[in-house]
């Protein structure tokens, strides 16, 4: 991740397994760092949870650009609609941000379409960049921070990735919180 170019803003994820600390700076990703901070401000992440763990081994063997996350959020069923509004893309190539280890990162479909998913890098992942071939649009995904504090807490929470990408019994989320 390259050096931010201003102030921080930190948030404490407490989870079942202990916490972790995620840093962004809203003058290098200023929609996705104002999306997350409206939905730990709102507490719309309270009670939300880790629910799915991608490893090198729970990938199909024909995926040819593998990745190694840790997805957590709202986690939301796919009926229910995101309480704020999906936001648009900011792309690697935006923000010269780059996918590496302890990065966080938008979850998303389409480009335009994330709203209160997100993952950790476990490990570099240059695949989720601009460019990168893990999504065939070619747009990769908006990283937006990076945890600084409890990346250990992030690598428990990865070993506990089953043969499964989604949890049968997600890990909750307790509590998101600016700090």
């Amino acid at each position: 991740m390259t050096a931010y170019a201003g102030t921080t803003i930190r948030t404490r994820v407490d989870t079942a397994l202990g916490s972790f600390v995620v840093a962004v700076d809203p003058s290098v990703a200023p929609i996705t760092s104002a999306n997350y901070l409206a939905y730990v401000d709102a507490r719309y992440l309270d009670g939300g949870s880790i629910y799915r763990i991608v490893t090198l081994t729970n990938q199909t063997p024909e995926t040819r650009h593998k990745i190694q996350v840790v997805q957590w959020g709202m986690n939301l069923p796919d009926d229910k609609p995101a309480p704020l509004p999906p936001i648009q893309h900011e792309s690697t190539r935006q923000t010269r941000l780059r996918h590496l280890d302890g990065t966080i990162s938008m979850a998303r479909n389409a480009p335009g379409s994330a709203t209160a998913e997100f993952f950790i890098c476990v490990g570099d992942q240059p695949e989720l960049d601009f460019g990168g071939n893990r999504n065939p649009d070619g747009q990769g995904f908006a990283a937006f921070g990076q945890v600084v504090e409890g990346m250990q807490v992030v690598r428990i929470l990865h070993a506990h990735g089953q043969q499964q990408q989604i949890l049968t019994e997600p890990i909750p989320v307790r509590t998101v919180r600016r700090i």
